[in-house]
């Protein structure tokens, strides 16, 4: 018979990758029972840290089931101990191993190990991770022990972790249940300032403050109002961070904000919030120093040095972007007509020409065609057009400059390529929500869509007044559900 049509036998396993297969099946079903039976008839019960990993990951799912709870903290405890005393001179676990061990202290009621455990991170060399903190917060956040819940916060900001919603939503909980007015405060802000919008939950949780009797009676009744006005401005817009105002009840609407940003409860004007004084001259000089990383030195700061010269600009035009706009590249076209279209009508909006910024290379074709050339060379002669230089990338000539000027940049650019990417910022997204101006041409009519007349983020007004929009998917904005914060106010005369 010819060897090559005989059936292969099936290779068997030797005890430890069976152990292994067999565990990773106990994990992806979350079967206890069988994780534990697998371990108690092993041979070899010496586990390696991968296998106790995964244990003690069977273990911490394990913890939502009332019925398998106990047996779940009281199982991966003693594997734990058992693979610590056995390796006491190797033992070094992973973030895994620990976060896992320190959910099931935290299901115990144990917060101050939860927290050694998430501590101990820094013993291991290890890098810190929101989930391994988590356990301790949520323990002492849900055990009403705010204090304790505080320090854990304390410690995760000096290890250089950004909260999420989960962990301000509990330390903002905590705070309500404790009537700490100062806290409820703080924490409204600090989930304003990483949020679109809250789940239901922590909705729920606001809602349940400003209902409650301490927040009836706690606020300024007389106040700066224009203390209260100038840090609004210098925060970008929608906050003033200044503490409660007013004294009274709190009324509590659900209600949507119309197109124009007006609340349909109470009429409040929303405002488009855009990043503070201190963030967008951070931001300027990030975007200088990645483009002097990228581009000739000497042609950049000449833009900056020019820049400086010339700063009377309400808004900067990405000429390639608009020029080259539904146009045949095979062919190399470029429409100076939708250009010139843009431009005038930025000038009728403001009465301001704005700063188109092209390549050079662009700028002198254009100017080798005589249709054109007296177009070109009166932008030239009016300073309205800036010429990037030869081999530069043009993207960093009018996003600094949009940035610089804190004015408007009209580009239909996503900005999603990997010079935005390095930006990294977390208020590039506020940024680009409040100054990026879009556009269309439908038979050759030219369309500007401006910013948003809001922004979809929670606000609080020079009143005191509060909107706070939910989280999900709204097709149209209009139907989005807010939460409509106001009392009557004691005016300083």
């Amino acid at each position: 018979m010819n060897p090559c049509n005989k059936k292969r036998k099936k290779q068997k396993l030797n005890p430890e990758a069976q152990f292994r297969v067999t565990l990773d099946h106990c994990s992806k079903t979350k079967d206890l029972s069988a994780a534990i039976s697998l371990y108690e008839s092993s041979p070899t019960p010496t586990l390696s840290l991968n296998n106790l990993n995964s244990l003690l990951y069977i273990c911490s799912n394990s913890l939502s089931n009332l019925e398998t709870r106990e047996l779940a903290i009281a199982f991966g405890f003693k594997l734990f101990d058992l693979h610590r005393s056995n390796n006491s001179n190797i033992f070094k676990p992973n973030e895994a191993t620990l976060t896992a061990l320190a959910r099931l202290a935290a299901a115990k009621g144990d917060g101050d190990y939860a927290f050694e455990l998430a501590k101990s991170v820094k013993k291991y060399t290890l890098a810190p991770k929101l989930r391994t903190y988590g356990p301790a917060l949520f323990c002492f956040s849900d055990s009403g022990m705010a204090d304790k819940a505080y320090e854990v916060e304390e410690h995760m900001k000096s290890v250089g972790l950004q909260l999420e919603e989960p962990e301000l939503a509990a330390l903002l909980k905590v705070s309500v249940e404790s009537g700490r007015e100062k806290k409820v405060y703080e924490y409204l802000h600090k989930l304003r300032a990483v949020l679109r919008g809250v789940n239901e939950s922590t909705a729920e949780n606001i809602e349940s403050w400003f209902r409650g009797e301490k927040a009836a009676v706690v606020g300024l009744v007389n106040w700066d109002e224009d203390e209260v006005k100038e840090a609004i401005l210098r925060n970008g817009g929608g906050w003033h961070g200044l503490g409660w105002l007013g004294r009274g009840k709190w009324i509590i609407h659900r209600s949507n904000v119309a197109s124009d940003g007006r609340c349909c409860a109470c009429g409040e004007q929303l405002t488009c919030v855009d990043i503070n004084r201190v963030e967008t001259e951070r931001f300027a000089q990030s975007v200088a120093s990645l483009a002097m990383e990228r581009e000739v030195q000497s042609h950049f700061k000449e833009f900056q040095d020019w820049l400086q010269q010339n700063s009377e600009y309400e808004a900067v035009v990405d000429g390639a972007n608009i020029g080259l706009y539904q146009q045949n590249f095979a062919e190399g076209g470029f429409s100076v007509a939708q250009l010139e279209a843009v431009v005038k009508e930025l000038y009728n909006k403001s009465n301001r020409w704005p700063l188109i910024v092209l390549h050079n290379k662009r700028v002198q074709a254009l100017l080798e065609n005589s249709s054109i050339r007296e177009l070109v060379q009166e932008w030239i002669d009016k300073r309205i057009l800036y010429g990037t230089p030869y081999g530069s990338n043009d993207d960093w000539y009018w996003l600094y400059a949009a940035v610089k000027l804190k004015c408007l940049l009209v580009t239909n650019d996503e900005m999603r390529d990997h010079i935005f990417e390095l930006l990294g910022s977390s208020f590039f997204l506020r940024w680009k929500e409040r100054h990026q101006v879009k556009y269309t041409f439908m038979k050759n009519n030219l369309k500007l869509l401006m910013p948003p007349s809001y922004s979809l983020v929670m606000q609080e007004s020079e009143n005191g007044l509060w909107h706070v929009p939910l989280a999900g998917e709204a097709i149209d904005e209009s139907l989005r559900s807010w939460l409509c914060i106001t009392r009557p106010f004691v005016r300083k005369n």
